[in-house]
């Protein structure tokens, strides 16, 4: 092993031990099992020439889409277009809105498609076209999934078919790379642990344990921090997109699109429903420091 590639593999690690955490919803063996899988997302998600992206969870308690999953999309999507990667978002109507105000708030151009809860051949077509535009990765980050009878859960374990089109047909709609961000088993992507594994450990994890795979996941304690930690690797990765990656990779940058989701949307936290600036029950005094460090161990310090 070379001495740079064993520098990028130790950052790479203290980007995963970072933003791949158990919080308090049982994961730990979920993110155990799936040890590097930041790494790999990465290191494939490097290598991209177009990118689609898929998110949006609607809170039925806030009446709402919840902060967590827009805020880091729009950013990862607007640092894949500021480093020349074209990049698109796929959402239904619930989430539509707090979309928008997160890719506005980020200050870059991000196509933003929407599906109608009632598809009518929507995704269908969507996915014909995102295969003409030769996309190469597919990345969902905090979406729901189809639970093991077809009905997306959410971590009550209540049925969210109501407010969620089935965007994981779109998801495995082409032969592109299939990247997956979640943080707590009923995600798009979590097919991909052991058989069983969401259920043992996870409350209410034999009902909500979404069935949908991929190609590389990413168990992040919040998913807006898998999204962080994705855009961290792809600079230690790309030396050559760290600079304009890290216009975007800031404390200031989160909560100013989290804000907008706010404002702007009315986007609520999914564990307190409340209509504020908060991600998954933390503030800026949790977020800020953590997007801080992946900075600059994106840069090459502090990774220790």
């Amino acid at each position: 092993m070379s001495p740079r590639t064993s520098e990028q593999d130790r950052r790479l690690a203290a980007i995963e031990d970072l933003v791949c955490r158990d919080l308090g919803r049982k994961t730990q063996e979920l993110i155990d099992a799936n040890r590097g899988g930041l790494a790999a997302a990465a290191r494939s998600l490097a290598t991209a020439t177009r990118v689609g992206l898929i998110t949006g969870f609607f809170v039925p308690r806030g009446d709402a889409t919840e902060t967590d999953g827009p805020v880091g999309t729009a950013l990862l999507a607007a640092a894949l277009v500021a480093c020349g990667v074209p990049a698109r978002i796929a959402v239904d109507p619930p989430s539509v809105e707090a979309v928008r105000a997160a890719v506005r708030a980020t200050g870059e151009t991000v196509l933003v498609d929407e599906i109608p809860l009632d598809n009518g051949g929507a995704i269908d077509e969507t996915a014909r076209r995102w295969r003409e535009e030769n996309l190469t990765h597919v990345v969902a980050i905090e979406r729901c999934g189809p639970s093991g009878d077809g009905r997306p859960r959410n971590m009550r374990g209540v049925d969210v078919s109501p407010w969620t089109a089935p965007l994981h047909t779109l998801f495995e709609g082409g032969d592109w790379a299939r990247l997956a961000v979640g943080d707590g088993g009923n995600e798009i992507g979590m097919g991909k642990l052991p058989a069983g594994l969401v259920a043992r450990h996870v409350p209410n994890g034999a009902e909500i344990a979404s069935v949908t795979s991929c190609d590389h996941l990413v168990v992040a304690g919040v998913s807006n921090w898998g999204a962080y930690g994705l855009m961290a690797a792809l600079a230690v990765l790309r030396p050559d997109w760290q600079p304009v990656i890290a216009k975007f990779l800031t404390a200031e940058r989160d909560l100013a699109v989290t804000q907008a989701t706010v404002d702007d949307a009315g986007a609520v936290d999914g564990v307190t429903a409340l209509r504020e600036a908060t991600v998954d029950g933390f503030g800026p005094e949790i977020h800020g420091p953590l997007v801080d460090k992946l900075s600059r161990i994106a840069r090459g310090e502090g990774a220790d």
